[in-house]
């Protein structure tokens, strides 16, 4: 795309004026969840034949979305200038910011699993907080979307790692915006229709913890394997559209389960099997050290980091470096 191209297309502020969107596709659309011009531009065919457009409307309803939004073919050194727009979210230990390669990045799924206790939900809480913080201090001045499915989140950790941060902890919770997810059904539909706020209210972090405890418990037996991945599948690609069209970063927990017949390498594996491998882009596994609060880090996989480990501490004041002894 030639600049004088790009300088003569539209930009469609809203969904309406999208051209071929009358009132009461716009009502429809907005039922499924599409209230952003970004949504649709990440949307599929199928998914927008459900609001009753027909395919070639549909497709070119799309097209004009993501001419819009600067989806389209680009050439790779276009692709260098994007990525200068990733950004990076400290975790509040440096060395384990080191092991991210400079903290969390937006544009991507970042996924930490590990058994009960390993320090999943801190790492979410720590984050939630950082993000509020300025560029300079390794936050992005932006707010959290926290989707709790296991009712873990805590005001009361919200307050003292805000308050260690030297934020205000009052403002520091208007800074989050919390949604509880009772099903797995409605875990996916608080995701889906989550756009309109994360753009009014300038997201920064989207997390889902944890990201397969309710399709875990509701998807029992092989039967019903096939139809848990699927969606999961449909709903990691959602987050991950989210993160791309809003610059966000977003974070998943994720639970483990035993592997006894694996004896040379780890003895839990991560819920989700290669569905949620293949679409997280950073994963890292967590395991609690002999002493207490110390927390292992593991960088199991990543598309350009290499793997390796480091160790952090969980404490009152929230997510710290080991003091070098």
């Amino acid at each position: 795309m030639t600049g004088e191209e790009d300088s003569a297309k539209t930009i469609y502020r809203s969904i309406e004026e999208i051209p071929g969107i009358g009132s009461s596709t716009a009502s429809k659309l907005h039922e499924l969840g599409f209230n952003t011009v970004e949504s649709l531009a990440m949307a599929t065919v199928r998914e927008l034949a459900q609001a009753g457009i027909g395919e070639r409307k549909a497709f070119e309803i799309i097209n004009a979305a993501r001419a819009s939004s600067s989806l389209s073919f680009i050439r790779v050194d276009e692709l260098l200038e994007k990525r200068r727009n990733v950004q990076r979210l400290a975790t509040g230990s440096r060395k384990l910011d080191i092991l991210l390669g400079g903290g969390l990045e937006t544009q991507a799924i970042t996924e930490f699993y590990g058994e009960y206790g390993s320090g999943k939900s801190q790492l979410a809480h720590q984050l939630c907080v950082n993000v509020q913080l300025p560029r300079e201090r390794g936050g992005l001045a932006s707010e959290a979307l926290y989707i709790d499915t296991e009712n873990t989140f805590r005001t009361e950790r919200i307050f003292q790692m805000a308050k260690h941060s030297g934020l205000n902890p009052d403002e520091a919770a208007k800074g989050i915006i919390l949604a509880e997810a009772y099903t797995s059904d409605h875990q996916m539909f608080l995701l889906e229709n989550s756009d309109k706020v994360i753009k009014e209210n300038s997201i920064g972090l989207i997390v889902v913890d944890s990201l397969t405890a309710h399709f875990r418990s509701e998807y029992i037996g092989r039967e019903n394997l096939a139809e848990r991945q699927q969606k999961l599948n449909q709903h990691m690609h959602k987050l991950i559209r989210l993160a791309r069209a809003f610059n966000a970063v977003a974070l998943v927990t994720n639970q483990v389960m035993s592997s006894p017949n694996v004896f040379f390498d780890e003895s839990v594996r991560p819920v989700g099997g290669h569905i949620v491998a293949h679409t997280s882009h950073t994963r890292i596994f967590l395991r609690k050290a002999a002493r207490s609060p110390v927390r292992i880090a593991r960088l199991v996989s990543s598309p350009y980091l290499p793997e390796g480990e480091c160790v952090f501490r969980v404490t009152e004041n929230g997510i710290e470096d080991v003091e070098e002894e």
